[in-house]
């Protein structure tokens, strides 16, 4: 756990001993409103913090990961690093000693797995911490509750679709829906379609026929009247 274990050092008596070198620091976890105090919270949100007491100083880092843990699931959904050596207060967790804090929301990242009815989602936290001599490996799991579904977002698109176009020459054409259009015959001022193909050739040869007859009628019957002329005379 995040206990910080115990170390023996020499020491000169009459003279305080120092910040024993080590993995000599802990961590907790610090659910809404946030504070410096050194209490560990099991229950938290989807934003909470992580903070870092009794720590060594020094170009020193944290190394964090977050798991979902059984129940919830077995899998890395978060990975950090953190600066922890800015104080050597050897605090061992007081408030004096407190060497960085980290706050994370798990919002997004915990929607891919179903929470506990009552609990929540179970997370593990592991902090590998520079400058420890020995282990330097410190767990610590707990729940995390009330986390909000992020808002989705839908778009529309649309397309517009041109006509199909083709030129009388062969020219290129326009992709696209495809329209078709239907021509009516030229109506002649009596109301009559004009008479076109054989139809037309047949009507001309009948009024041909019909124009040969009526003249040689008429022919015959000047014939006939210049002979009754004659025979009167």
């Amino acid at each position: 756990m995040f206990g910080g274990a115990a170390c023996l050092v020499a020491t000169i008596p009459g003279q305080a001993s120092a910040d024993p070198p080590g993995n000599n620091g802990t961590v907790k976890i610090d659910g809404v409103e946030f504070d410096d105090h050194p209490n560990n919270e099991p229950h938290v949100g989807c934003i909470f913090q992580v903070d870092w007491y009794g720590f060594d100083k020094g170009d020193l880092f944290s190394h964090v990961t977050f798991e979902v843990h059984p129940p919830t699931g077995n899998e890395v959904i978060l990975t950090d690093k953190v600066f922890i050596g800015e104080d050597d207060n050897s605090g061992g967790g007081s408030e004096a000693g407190l060497d960085a804090s980290a706050t994370y929301d798990l919002s997004t990242v915990l929607q891919g797995f179903a929470p506990h009815p009552q609990q929540g989602w179970h997370v593990k936290l592991t902090v590998n911490n520079d400058g420890s001599q020995g282990a330097d490996v410190k767990h610590k799991v707990f729940w995390v509750s009330g986390c909000k579904t992020p808002p989705t977002t839908t778009t529309t698109t649309s397309t517009t679709v041109k006509p199909t176009t083709t030129s009388s020459t062969g020219g290129p054409t326009t992709s696209g829906a495809s329209f078709s259009t239907t021509t009516s015959p030229a109506v002649s001022p009596t109301g009559e379609l004009p008479a076109t193909g054989g139809g037309g050739s047949q009507a001309l040869l009948i009024a041909a026929g019909i124009a040969l007859l009526v003249g040689g009628g008429a022919l015959l019957a000047r014939a006939k009247l210049g002979q009754t002329g004659s025979r009167s005379a």
